[in-house]
C-alpha cells in the first residue's frame, strides 16, 4: 500500500499539538506549544484557560506542522484528532477545527481516543527502531496527570480492543505528583521537579503506607470488565494525605511560606534554584514520597502481569518521563522475565504524533468518524 500521511491534532489538555506522520512509523513533523506558563501561577491547569490557548495556538501550530514536514492541507490524506478522554472545553478546539478541515478539504476525519493514543506511542518508538515483532498479550499502564489505568492490549489485523484491569479510585499518579509540589511550593509542574530534586534526599526517610484496596469500586461503571479476573486498582489520595500530616507534625509549613515567597521573586526558578531552597527534612520528605509512588506502581502492574500472564509490558504517560519509575521497571520486569518497553521522553507528554500513529489502523479498515461526534470527557477505552 502507499504511504499514508496523517496529520495529528490533539487539545485534551494543556498541551496544543500538532503532526504528521507517514504509515504510523515516521515522525515526519511533531510541534507541541506548551501551555505551563500559564497555569504556573495557579499550580495545576484552569480548564478555562487552557481552552482559551488552544483556540490562540492551534491554527499557528497545525500550520508548522505541515511546513516541517512538507505537507499542505490538501496532501495529507486523513484528519486525526483527540475525541476524549479529557477537558470537553480543550477537547472541542481540536475537534471544532478537525472538522472545519475535513469538510472543507474533503478529508477523512478519525476520531482518537486519548489513552489509545499513549499506547500507540511506544508502538511508534518500537516501529521507529525496526521493531516489528512485539509479543502479544501486551499489559499497558497509562499513567499520567489525568490517568492511572491498566489495559491489556490486543490486535487482530488492523483492529485493536483493550480491557480495562485497573484504575485509580481517586488521584491518578501524575495528579498527586503535582498536588504534593504545590502542597511544598516546589513549582509547576509537579512530576520533573520532583524527580530531579529527588535524587538529594534519601528515600528510606519516611515510611509511606501503600493502598490497600480489598472492596469493589463503588463507581465501577462495568465491574465485569475483567471477565471475572481480578483488577489490581490504585489510590493516591492517601498518600497526599500522609504528605500533608508529615507538613504538620514536623512543621514546615514556616519554611514552605519562604519557599513560595523566595521563588515567586523568580521569574524562572531553575531546579538549582528550589534545590537551595530545600532543606534535608524536605529532600527527604520529596524523595520518600517518589520512592512510594514508584514502588505501588511497578508492584500492581508487576502483579497484573503475573496475573493475566502476559508477554509483554507497556509503561507510557507523562510520568514514564520520570527517571525512577524507569529504572525501577526495567529492573523488576526484568526480574519476571517480561519485555519492559518505553516511549522516548518527548512522546510520553501529550503530543499529536500518537494521535497520528493510533489513528494509522483506524485509515487503514476505513474507520471514520461522522460530522456529529462530539467530545467525551469521560470517554473510556475499549
Amino acid at each position: 500500500m502507499a504511504d499514508a500521511f496523517i496529520l495529528g491534532i490533539e487539545t485534551s489538555c494543556d498541551e496544543t499539538a500538532a503532526a504528521v506522520v507517514r504509515s504510523g512509523e515516521q515522525i515526519v513533523s511533531n510541534v507541541v506549544f506548551s501551555q505551563i506558563a500559564t497555569h504556573q501561577p495557579y499550580g495545576g491547569v484552569v480548564p478555562e484557560l487552557a481552552s482559551r490557548e488552544h483556540l490562540r495556538a492551534i491554527v499557528p501550530v497545525v500550520r508548522k506542522a505541515l511546513a516541517d514536514a512538507g505537507q499542505t492541507y490538501q496532501s495529507v490524506d486523513a484528519i486525526a484528532v483527540t475525541q476524549g478522554p479529557g477537558l470537553a472545553g480543550a477537547l472541542l478546539v481540536g475537534i471544532s477545527y478537525a472538522k472545519a478541515l475535513a469538510f472543507a478539504l474533503d478529508k477523512p476525519l478519525i476520531a482518537i481516543n486519548h489513552l489509545e493514543g499513549h499506547i500507540h506511542a511506544v508502538l511508534l518508538e518500537e516501529r521507529r527502531k525496526g521493531n516489528h515483532e512485539l509479543r502479544f498479550p501486551v499489559l499497558a499502564l497509562v499513567v499520567s496527570g489525568g490517568h492511572t489505568h491498566l489495559y491489556l492490549a490486543k490486535r487482530e489485523d488492523n483492529c485493536w480492543s483493550y480491557q480495562n484491569i485497573g484504575h485509580t479510585r481517586d488521584d491518578a499518579a501524575g495528579e498527586a505528583f503535582d498536588k504534593v509540589a504545590k502542597l511544598l511550593a516546589l513549582g509547576y509542574p509537579g512530576g520533573p521537579i520532583i524527580d530531579k530534586l529527588s535524587i538529594h534526599g534519601d528515600p528510606r526517610a519516611v515510611k509511606f503506607a501503600t493502598s490497600q484496596l480489598k472492596h469493589r469500586d463503588r463507581n465501577e461503571r462495568n465491574p465485569g470488565a475483567s471477565n471475572g479476573g481480578p483488577r489490581f486498582d490504585f489510590s493516591y489520595s492517601g498518600i497526599k494525605t500522609a504528605v500533608l500530616r508529615y507538613v504538620e507534625t514536623h512543621d514546615l509549613q514556616k519554611s514552605i511560606a519562604e519557599r513560595r515567597a523566595a521563588l515567586a521573586r523568580m521569574p524562572q526558578p531553575k531546579v538549582d534554584d528550589r534545590l537551595s531552597l530545600c532543606d534535608k527534612t524536605t529532600l527527604d520528605l520529596v524523595a520518600s514520597f517518589q520512592r512510594a509512588m514508584v514502588e505501588d506502581l511497578a508492584a500492581k502492574t508487576l502483579a497484573a502481569a503475573r496475573a493475566y500472564d502476559v508477554a509483554t509490558l507497556f509503561v507510557t504517560g507523562g510520568v514514564a518521563a520520570n527517571q525512577k519509575l524507569r529504572e525501577t521497571f526495567e529492573q523488576e520486569a526484568a526480574s519476571a522475565g517480561l519485555r519492559v518497553y518505553f516511549p522516548s521522553r518527548p512522546l510520553s507528554t501529550d503530543n499529536a504524533a500518537m494521535i497520528a500513529a493510533a489513528a494509522y489502523p483506524k485509515f487503514l479498515s476505513r474507520d471514520f468518524a461522522s460530522m456529529d461526534f462530539s467530545a467525551e470527557a469521560g470517554m473510556a477505552l475499549r
